[in-house]
């Protein structure tokens, strides 16, 4: 992964989508945060529950929030599958079977409650979870397996769960995932 003063690196994209440049990640994030790439991962049991993660406390933005198995940013010049399993190995220590972009243009825009924005164009993956999940603390703070139906629940309460996965569980379940993720 390219690092510059051992900083993670991020995308930065145009309002098409196409990468103009790169900057530190700790500097991205903000109240006027610039468009970026980035990835969001669901994970399913071999009996179709799916790994719901609570975001560490100190996270820059949406901390504490319960959300999808993994977010991530890919590095300059990373593919999108290596950085979703960089990403999923270092905060579960989980490897990744059959996984499989569902949603590639998934874009938004949130506010959390202290003004930092997210601002990504966000490509949805899914994938079996192979491995006992081993969470670093710095990364997640809680961890559960949850039938998609109570993820349905949580995503139409709005409150419960990340904005961002409250909008994608609505595009999974219409794509057809979730309900018959049987590996």
């Amino acid at each position: 992964m390219q690092r510059t003063d051992t900083q993670e690196l991020v995308v930065l994209l145009d309002d098409e989508g196409h990468a103009v440049g790169s900057a530190p990640k700790s500097q991205v994030h903000h109240a006027s945060t610039p468009l970026h790439l980035a990835f969001s991962c669901y994970l399913f049991d071999r009996d179709g529950q799916v790994l719901l993660t609570r975001r560490a406390l100190h996270k820059r933005t949406f901390a504490g929030i319960w959300t999808n198995t993994c977010c991530g940013h890919p590095a300059p010049g990373e593919s999108m599958a290596e950085a979703v399993r960089r990403r999923v190995r270092q905060e579960l220590g989980l490897d990744i079977a059959d996984l499989r972009c569902v949603v590639p243009d998934f874009r938004y825009y949130a506010v959390a409650s202290d003004g930092v924005v997210e601002n990504e164009l966000c490509p949805v993956f899914c994938g079996v979870a192979v491995g006992p999940v081993q969470a670093d603390p710095d990364e997640v703070m809680d961890y559960s397996w949850v039938p998609w139906e109570q993820l349905k629940v949580a995503a139409g309460l709005g409150w419960a769960i990340s904005p961002w996965a409250a909008e994608q569980v609505a595009l999974l379940e219409t794509a057809g995932i979730g309900q018959h993720q049987r590996a």
